[in-house]
């Protein structure tokens, strides 16, 4: 989820750069063996000035993939980087990588029309509610660096090139299909496809101080986040990000602007007994994953009197990982976390005791 909040973020600021007469490169993860921090998908976005935006790795490769941007934007070719992360602390730069994998990034100059006619195509549906593809010709010809952006409604430009029409829209097809990104050749051309899923909604029905650290990290996480209150102090915009969408209303009333579905999780701290139950039981009646209450346990009753057995088991209540949070900032940490590794179906637990790749392929 956090790959469709980056690249929306990364190709808005492409545009703008665009408008201005200024140039760039588009840096993305294309594959991945063995560990790395960031899985295929994951994008940084080099300015002409040197800025820049986004990831690739926890540090390592930003300097030489931003140096190599640099050197891209002069020629205007795009260029396929390898790293290999499994080298000592002294054999890599002198920068200590260590990572254990393999790391194949692909530079692409903003002047390579082959981006630039994807630009808004891919703005437009990363403002959307669907599910979509990004494709990126990895090697082949002259046509490296040509990258396509497929929905619903198919392909959004012709490549001019019939077999390689028909290999984007393969192989779009089998990535929406198996919801997961792909590395494929066909010849001489290999294709890199990411699929991207609408990143799920947290409703943080209440307002109150704890709502605000809350919605401000569950956005900065990738989730959409909303914040529903019928009381107009605590929805005033100065007091949440700019991303978190504000919805007046009580339980009985609120239109949300949304289904109440599978790709929902809820927080309910009002801390009043009457609105938190009211919205615990409106969210309990539909198929919402996560329903967390902020308080202590022995309320906890109250609140979910009268829901059946299956509908109490989506409630998380008191709300969070038991992380020995104290105060609003840290109880946002806890709650948030305990929010993604539900969404994300994960038992928590420390990553040095996990046994499996931390991406899961």
């Amino acid at each position: 989820m956090k790959n469709w909040q980056e690249t929306a973020r990364l190709f808005n600021e492409i545009a703008r750069l665009m408008s201005e007469g200024r140039n760039g490169a588009l840096a993305v993860i294309v594959a991945l063996e063995g560990s790395g921090y960031r899985a295929p998908g994951a994008k940084l976005l080099v300015r002409d000035d040197g800025s820049m935006i986004g990831n690739v790795s926890g540090g390592c490769l930003e300097n030489d993939v931003m140096e190599n941007s640099v050197a891209a934007m002069k020629t205007g070719r795009p260029k396929l980087l390898h790293y290999d992360t499994g080298g000592t602390e002294d054999t890599i730069w002198g920068l200590g990588v260590g990572c254990g994998g393999k790391v194949d990034v692909l530079v692409i100059p903003l002047s390579v029309k082959g981006l630039a006619d994807a630009v808004e195509p891919i703005r437009e549906l990363a403002q959307g509610d669907e599910p979509f593809c990004i494709s990126m010709v990895v090697g082949g010809a002259s046509a490296q660096g040509r990258t396509f952006a497929s929905g619903a409604g198919g392909q959004s430009v012709s490549t001019g090139d019939a077999s390689l029409d028909r290999f984007v829209e393969a192989e779009s097809k089998k990535a929406m299909g198996e919801r997961s990104t792909r590395l494929a050749a066909e010849g001489d051309t290999r294709l890199f496809t990411e699929f991207l899923l609408p990143p799920p909604r947290l409703l943080v029905c209440g307002g109150g101080d704890i709502s605000r650290p809350v919605a401000r990290l569950a956005s900065e996480a990738g989730f959409r986040v909303s914040v529903v209150d019928h009381r107009p102090a605590y929805l005033a915009e100065s007091r949440f990000p700019d991303a978190v969408s504000l919805i007046a209303g009580r339980a009985e009333d609120a239109v949300l602007g949304f289904e109440l579905g599978p790709e929902v999780l809820a927080v309910v701290m009002f801390h009043i007994l009457a609105h938190d139950k009211a919205w615990v039981s409106r969210l309990a009646s539909q198929p919402v994953p996560y329903i967390g209450i902020l308080g202590s346990r022995s309320r906890q009753g109250d609140i979910v009197e009268g829901l059946t057995e299956e509908q109490q088991s989506r409630v998380y209540g008191p709300v969070g990982l038991d992380i020995g949070a104290v105060g609003p900032e840290q109880m946002a940490v806890s709650i948030v976390a305990e929010v993604l590794a539900v969404y994300s179906q994960r038992t928590p637990g420390h990553l040095r005791d996990r046994r499996k790749p931390i991406h899961e392929k």
